[in-house]
């Protein structure tokens, strides 16, 4: 009988030791192995067409105190303070400062400010071609509002109008006229031999946003002013000389508390695009640079007030921004651009604008 070689022995040994190691392996890995994770169909269906995660597609949430905000070339508005969202208005595309109907600001409670002569002025701008009303002024007279203007009714026709401001239960503001007067002469009931009436005053159907009901006047601001569109739960709609003071919600409006604030604009939580910039679960906050009463913010410039302002980030990957305000009768040089062939040259000297320590 010829016996195995010694090293033929050692070889099946070896391998047999290795089999029952990664048996014994396999059995204790079975025995104490998590449950299998579901697979995506049992999560059920996932569509492609929307891969937006919740947090994308969460509101911004909106802190402003003393925020000066243009609303277009004709409209600004004065937020004392707000709280509230930024909401977008389609789901697939991102609030952004660059499209300001990308968004509406949904305000919880705050105080805004609109001056009387710049109502004036947007109303006489926007107002269409063909409107029955024209050269529109208006006064505060105590808690009432005045509304001086021209109607063409077969001829001109100067008119005052003399009424009060107030909320309606689903945001609007209500102008409830008391008093009509053609040429001077009161007209009783607002009518009278010229046959003058409110639905003379206003073509409701070419104006968005405006509804007469017997002798009122009511406004949808949403839709009337520029965006960026404002909504929200009004609580006060009243005149103080030389401004109508809007109040949104429960909001305080103590002077004394308001005036230890800087002016700010804080956003926080969603998604923003800002030029070139997408920004998730947004962290950004302006601060107004200057000393001035009010921060002002205008959106169809926001960029060169952020080229003339100081950017730095947070250690939290956020963004606070120290902005000017916009003075466009002295425009700042902009930043040196850095461009290949500066990088090729590490002798040139950093731009002017970066602060060197």
């Amino acid at each position: 009988m010829t016996l195995p070689r010694p090293g033929l022995v050692a070889t099946a040994a070896t391998v047999a030791v290795l089999c029952l190691c990664w048996f014994f392996w396999y059995s204790r890995s079975k025995a104490f192995a998590p449950p299998p994770s579901p697979s995506l169909a049992a999560l059920g269906p996932v569509s492609t067409a929307d891969t937006s995660s919740a947090d994308d597609l969460a509101p911004t949430l909106v802190n402003a105190h003393n925020l000066l905000l243009r609303k277009g070339p004709n409209f600004r508005i004065y937020i004392r303070w707000i709280r509230g969202q930024m909401v977008r208005t389609r789901r697939q595309v991102n609030p952004s400062f660059d499209d300001p109907e990308s968004f509406v600001l949904q305000i919880q409670k705050g105080v805004i400010h609109a001056n009387i002569g710049d109502i004036s002025n947007y109303l006489n701008s926007s107002s269409p071609p063909d409107a029955p009303l024209k050269n529109i002024s208006l006064q505060p007279e105590s808690e009432r509002l005045k509304l001086h203007g021209t109607i063409h009714k077969t001829f001109s026709l100067p008119i005052e109008l003399v009424g009060t401001l107030t909320p309606t239960p689903d945001g609007r503001v209500q102008f409830h006229v008391t008093k009509l007067d053609v040429l001077k002469i009161p007209l009783k009931g607002l009518l009278g031999g010229f046959h003058v009436e409110l639905s003379d005053l206003v073509h409701a159907s070419t104006i968005p946003g405006v509804q007469i009901v017997d002798n009122d006047i009511i406004f949808d601001t949403q839709k009337l002013l520029p965006p960026p569109h404002i909504r929200g739960q009004l609580t006060s709609v009243r005149v103080g000389p030389p401004d109508i003071e809007v109040i949104y919600g429960n909001a305080g409006n103590d002077e004394t508390s308001l005036a230890r604030w800087h002016n700010f604009l804080r956003l926080s939580g969603g998604t923003l695009d800002f030029g070139k910039l997408t920004m998730h679960h947004v962290d950004l906050t302006m601060i107004d640079a200057s000393q001035d009463p009010w921060f002002d913010l205008d959106l169809v410039n926001y960029q060169a007030q952020l080229v003339n302002g100081y950017t730095r980030m947070t250690a939290q990957a956020g963004l606070e921004i120290f902005m000017p305000d916009l003075d466009e009768q002295t425009p700042k040089k902009a930043g040196q651009s850095i461009t290949l062939e500066w990088l090729k040259d590490r002798n040139r000297s950093l731009p002017f604008d970066v602060p060197v320590k």
